[in-house]
C-alpha cells in the first residue's frame, strides 16, 4: 500500500532555560490535525518506556542470511574504478615522485642532515603507491559494506513510524517489529500531564527518528520535559519558511493486518498471571544467560490451582519457581515458543509495579501488559517469529468478527464516543443482533480504524493510516465464508458436556460438499474442549485440512472456527457432569 507522510520538519528535542520540549512533528496529510501539548511528570518513565517502544520497532528474530551477490558487484564496480584511477593517474605520480628522489638524492651529498629527510619522504612514496594497490584493503571494503547494509536496514524504522493517537483520557503509541511478530503500545493516562493546551483528538503518525531516540536518553531528573505533538514543526525562528518533508513508503499487506489480528487477539479470554518484577527479573535473567543449541526451545509455564507458579525452560530441563500465585479455576501446563523476545520487556524491570501475563493457550500469542502508574506498556508476541500475526490462526474470526455487519453505525458511534466496551457497543445499537454488531467492530478493526485496549478491555477509535486501506486488505476472506457456512448449517448436531475436570466438551457434525464431486458431502466430527477460564485446551476433526497441518489450534480448520464460535456463547452454563447436552437441553438451562 502506497503512503505518503508530510511533516512540517523534523522531530526533535528543543532545549529552553527552564525545561526541554520533546516535539513531535505529526503527519499534516490527515483529515484530523491532532495536537498536544503536556508537561510530564515522570520524564524518566517515559523515557525508558519509549526507549522500549524503539527496541520492539527495531527487533528482528528472523533468520538473517547474507547475500553477498550485491556485495560483489559492488566490489566488481569499485576495483573497476581503481584500476582507471591507476591507468590514468599513477603513472604521472611515478613521474613525478622519481623526479623528486632524484633531486633529494643530488643534495644529500655530504648533507648528513638531510639524511632524514629522504627516509621519511621514501616512506610517503610509499604509501602513496600501496594505496593504488586494489586488493590492499579489501577487508576494510567489505566491513564498510556490511556497515552500509546495517545502517539501510535501519532505515527501516522510518517506514514503519510509530502511530500516536490522542484520546480522551489518555495518549497511545502502537508499534511493529521489524518481523511483524512484536506488537507494543504505550498508553499514558492524562493525569500523567500538566496540559499547557486543550489536546486535539485523533490519530498520526510522527516522524521519529534514531537520533532523537538517542537525545531521549539524556533526559534527567532535573529536568522539565513538555512532551508536544504540534502540526506546525519544531524549528529555529530565521524569517524563512522551512520546506515541508515528505516520506513515500510502501507499507507491507502484513504491517497493516498484523494490527488488526492484534486486537482481534486481544479480547480473546485466556489464563491471566500476575507477576511481580522480581519474577520477570528471574525469567530474563534466565534467558539472558542461557541460549538453547538445540530443539525443543521452549518455555513451559507449570499453573496449579493456588500454587506459585512454576516455568521449566527446555532443553536445559530446568525449573524456576516464581513468587507469584495462580488463582486459576484449573491446573495447567502452556508451552510458550520465541521466548528469547521476553527480553524486550527488560527496560522495564526498575520501573514496572506489576506485570499481567496474559496466555491464550498453545500455539497462540501471549500477552504482557506491565503497569509502570499512569503509564502501561503492552506487548504482544506472536506464536512464534515464523508464524506471525497475518498467518496461522484467524484471530478475528475466534473473535466472531465475520463479514462487515453494521459497520457504518459502529464507525459513527465509536468516533463520537472514541472508546467503549465491546457490550456497551451492542447495547448501545439495540437496533441490531449482536452477532451483527460484532461484525461491524470486525469490520472496524480489519479497516485500521479502532484497535482493542487489552489494559481498560474496551474498543478505541483509531485510524492507522492517513489513505483508507484498500479494500482486498479487509474484505471478507473464503475462510470467513466457510465458517459462515457452517454457522449457518444449524445446531441439531451440536452437544457439549462437562467433563471431571469441569472442562467443557463441544462437539458438532459439518457436511461439507466435495469440489471434485458435486454430488457428494463429507461429514466431518469436530470436537474442542474449552476450560473455565475459557482457554482453549484441545481440538480435534476430522477434516483433510486440520490432519495435514500441525493438528493444533495454531492452524484451524473452517470446522473448528465455526464450533468455537459457537461454543463461546455457553462456556458459563451451570451443567451436570456426565450428562450430554443437546440443543434442546442447553435452552432450558438457559430459560431455567
Amino acid at each position: 500500500m502506497q503512503v505518503t507522510y508530510q511533516y512540517a520538519g523534523p522531530s526533535k528535542l528543543v532545549r529552553h532555560p527552564d525545561h526541554v520540549t520533546f516535539g513531535m512533528s505529526p503527519d499534516l496529510s490527515r483529515e484530523e490535525k491532532v495536537s498536544f501539548v503536556g508537561k510530564l511528570k515522570n520524564p524518566l518513565i517515559f523515557r525508558d518506556a519509549m526507549l522500549m517502544l524503539r527496541k520492539i520497532i527495531v527487533s528482528d528474530a528472523r533468520q538473517k542470511k547474507k547475500e553477498r551477490t550485491e556485495f560483489f558487484q559492488w566490489l566488481n564496480g569499485e576495483i573497476e574504478r581503481r584500476i582507471q584511477e591507476h591507468e590514468q593517474d599513477l603513472p604521472g605520480v611515478r613521474d613525478a615522485l622519481q623526479q623528486e628522489i632524484e633531486a633529494l638524492l643530488q643534495d644529500m651529498a655530504g648533507k648528513d642532515t638531510a639524511l632524514a629527510q629522504l627516509v621519511k619522504t621514501r616512506k610517503k612514496i610509499s604509501q602513496e603507491i600501496e594505496k593504488s594497490d586494489a586488493w590492499r584493503d579489501y577487508h576494510k571494503l567489505e566491513k564498510k559494506f556490511w556497515q552500509f547494509i546495517r545502517d539501510r536496514d535501519r532505515d527501516l524504522w522510518f517506514v514503519l513510524d510509530p502511530v500516536i493517537t490522542v484520546h480522551p483520557d489518555q495518549v497511545s503509541f502502537e508499534a511493529f517489529s521489524l518481523d511483524e511478530s512484536i506488537y507494543g503500545c504505550l498508553s499514558i493516562g492524562m493525569d500523567e500531564f500538566d496540559l499547557r493546551a486543550e489536546p486535539k483528538l485523533g490519530t498520526t503518525n510522527i516522524d521519529f527518528s534514531a537520533k532523537l531516540a538517542q537525545e531521549m536518553e539524556r533526559f534527567r531528573t532535573y529536568s522539565d520535559v513538555e512532551l508536544s505533538v504540534n502540526p506546525e514543526g519544531f524549528t529555529v525562528d530565521t524569517g524563512i519558511l522551512p520546506d515541508y518533508i515528505e516520506k513515500k513508503i510502501d507499507l507491507p499487506d502484513t504491517w497493516i493486518k498484523g494490527f488488526t489480528q492484534v486486537s482481534s487477539a486481544a479480547n480473546l479470554s485466556g489464563a491471566e498471571i500476575s507477576l511481580t518484577p522480581v519474577d520477570m527479573y528471574d525469567i530474563c535473567s534466565f534467558l539472558r544467560r542461557h541460549k538453547a543449541q538445540k530443539s525443543p526451545r521452549h518455555m513451559t509455564w507449570i499453573l496449579k490451582k493456588d500454587h506459585p507458579v512454576t516455568v521449566r525452560f527446555e532443553p536445559f530441563g530446568h525449573e524456576l519457581t516464581l513468587q507469584a500465585i495462580y488463582h486459576g479455576d484449573k491446573d495447567r501446563e502452556e508451552k510458550i515458543w520465541g521466548r528469547q523476545r521476553w527480553l524486550v520487556a527488560e527496560k522495564l524491570l526498575p520501573l514496572a509495579k506489576s506485570f499481567t501475563v496474559k496466555l491464550l493457550g498453545f500455539g497462540m500469542p501471549q500477552f504482557i501488559i506491565a503497569d509502570l502508574g499512569n503509564m502501561n506498556m503492552t506487548i504482544g508476541f506472536s506464536s512464534w517469529s515464523a508464524n506471525d500475526w497475518v498467518k496461522g490462526t484467524a484471530f478475528n474470526i475466534m473473535s466472531g468478527f465475520i463479514g462487515e455487519g453494521n459497520y457504518r453505525e459502529v464507525y459513527a458511534l465509536l468516533k463520537q464516543k472514541r472508546s467503549m466496551t465491546v457490550n456497551d457497543i451492542c447495547s448501545q445499537i439495540q437496533s441490531r443482533t449482536r452477532n451483527t454488531t460484532l461484525s461491524g467492530i470486525g469490520s472496524l478493526l480489519k479497516r485500521g480504524e479502532g484497535y482493542f485496549d487489552a489494559v481498560n478491555t474496551q474498543v478505541r477509535f483509531r485510524q492507522l493510516c492517513n489513505t483508507p486501506i484498500p479494500q482486498e486488505l479487509y474484505a471478507t476472506t473464503e475462510a470467513e465464508l466457510r465458517v459462515t457456512r457452517c454457522l449457518d448449517a444449524g445446531m441439531d448436531l451440536f452437544r457439549m458436556r462437562l467433563s471431571e475436570k469441569n472442562e467443557y466438551v463441544f462437539t458438532n457434525s459439518y457436511l461439507d460438499r466435495d469440489p471434485l464431486r458435486t454430488q457428494h458431502k463429507a461429514q466431518h466430527e469436530t470436537e474442542i474442549m474449552i476450560d473455565e477460564d475459557g482457554q482453549i485446551g484441545r481440538v480435534v476433526c476430522s477434516c483433510k485440512e486440520f490432519k495435514r497441518g500441525p493438528r493444533n489450534i495454531s492452524a484451524p480448520c473452517p470446522h473448528i472456527l465455526a464450533l468455537y464460535i459457537t461454543a463461546a456463547k455457553f462456556t458459563r452454563l451451570r451443567l451436570e457432569q456426565g450428562r450430554v447436552y443437546g440443543i434442546n437441553d442447553i435452552m432450558e438451562v438457559v430459560l431455567s
